[in-house]
């Protein structure tokens, strides 16, 4: 189930991550991911360094099949950041669409907080392929990192936007 009512912070077309580009008329496919603006005990967030590739993300990731948002999230966190998590406030959400591959991702991003202890983090083997590392900063030291950030992928063009704009936005909400 979809939350009603979250606020659209941003959309990001294909153009807007790489401006000349024709724009083009496509059939997407939906994809839902959940993402957090993760605080730990010591005010650091979270930050996934994609380290092959040089750039930093929230965690956070496509919402499973039968899961709620909510559900996804806090197994996004576990696998990602090794830690259960108290989902707090919205913080908004940010519309995607991705030519390359036809999909167009709508993150829901939420507020969240560490709950007892930070555990070990179960990357997938794709994020393993690309190296990423967990780190944990203070959300000023976060912007910056991600605004420093050269994307050197497709992706990674989107991601840094659209995190980017998660963490201004969180900034702007405190």
């Amino acid at each position: 189930m979809l939350p009603k009512n979250m606020k659209t912070i941003l959309t990001l077309r294909h153009k807007d991550v790489y401006p000349g580009s024709t724009p083009r008329k496509l059939k997407y496919r939906a994809r839902t991911a959940a993402r957090a603006v993760l605080f730990d005990t010591n005010n650091r967030i979270a930050l996934e360094f994609v380290s092959l590739r040089k750039y930093y993300k929230l965690p956070g990731g496509g919402v499973d099949k039968g899961e709620s948002i909510l559900q996804g999230l806090r197994r996004e966190c576990m696998e990602e950041a090794g830690c259960v998590i108290k989902v707090g406030k919205a913080i908004g959400k940010i519309v995607e669409y991705r030519d390359r591959y036809r999909i167009r991702q709508v993150s829901f991003t939420y507020f969240a907080k560490v709950v007892g202890k930070k555990g070990k983090t179960a990357f997938t083997g794709s994020e393993k392929t690309n190296k990423f590392k967990l780190q944990w900063a203070p959300l000023g030291k976060a912007i910056t990192l991600l605004r420093k950030a050269k994307p050197s992928t497709y992706e990674s063009g989107f991601i840094i936007k659209r995190d980017l704009k998660f963490l201004e936005t969180a900034k702007k909400l405190l």
